[in-house]
């Protein structure tokens, strides 16, 4: 194993960092640490969209079920969250949120009323990116509970949830706070209720197993 120099031995009077075992001595470029550095990161904009897609047979704000996909994250974790995905080509938000559910549920809706917008900031490898996902409230109006023609192929299974039911059962909190805003839209909305309401819409399958 080697030593460092003595400052006395070297003619900047620098002790030298001693090379690791199989390897050349480390040497750190201060112009490539600051360009990695995530302030000096290139800014992305993106856009997603989705939401809840309830199915309803009554007047009651409780007998809604919203359509939720469970999905493993990168740890192995299963967790509960809303269907959505990028907008594609010139796709408006409304557009893709009633794409990407159809996709990722295989439930066909209407959008009824918007929900909310979730904004936040990640940083990948190479960039920052902005994310905003506008949310929208659907009434479920045909398909077949499924995942199985979802083209990315992540969820797991999808599950219809109550809506009273759905803060406590989401993975994030952002969208707990967005269950929560759809049950208060619901019981403060006779109007809206008798939107969302498919009456002619069959059960597939319970709730919740």
């Amino acid at each position: 194993m080697s030593t460092p120099v003595p400052a006395s031995d070297r003619p900047d009077g620098r002790p030298e960092v001693p090379p690791p075992p199989g390897g050349a001595p480390l040497r750190v470029n201060p112009a490539r640490r600051a360009a990695a550095s995530p302030t000096h990161l290139p800014v992305v904009d993106e856009t997603s969209a989705g939401g809840l897609v309830l199915r309803g047979g009554s007047e009651r704000p409780e007998d809604f079920s919203a359509a939720v996909l469970l999905r493993r994250n990168r740890t192995g974790r299963l967790e509960w969250c809303l269907p959505k995905g990028h907008l594609e080509g010139r796709e408006t938000p409304q557009e893709a949120a009633i794409r990407e559910i159809r996709e990722e549920t295989g439930i066909r809706g209407s959008i009824q009323a918007e929900l909310g917008v979730i904004d936040y900031w990640f940083t990948g490898e190479d960039r920052r990116v902005h994310k905003v996902v506008h949310h929208y409230l659907l009434r479920a109006e045909g398909g077949r509970l499924t995942v199985e023609d979802d083209p990315d192929g992540e969820a797991e299974d999808a599950l219809w949830v109550r809506v009273d039911e759905l803060a406590a059962r989401l993975s994030y909190p952002n969208e707990q706070r967005l269950a929560v805003a759809a049950l208060d839209l619901l019981e403060s909305s006779s109007s809206l209720r008798d939107a969302l309401r498919a009456d002619a819409f069959p059960t597939e399958r319970p709730d919740l197993p």
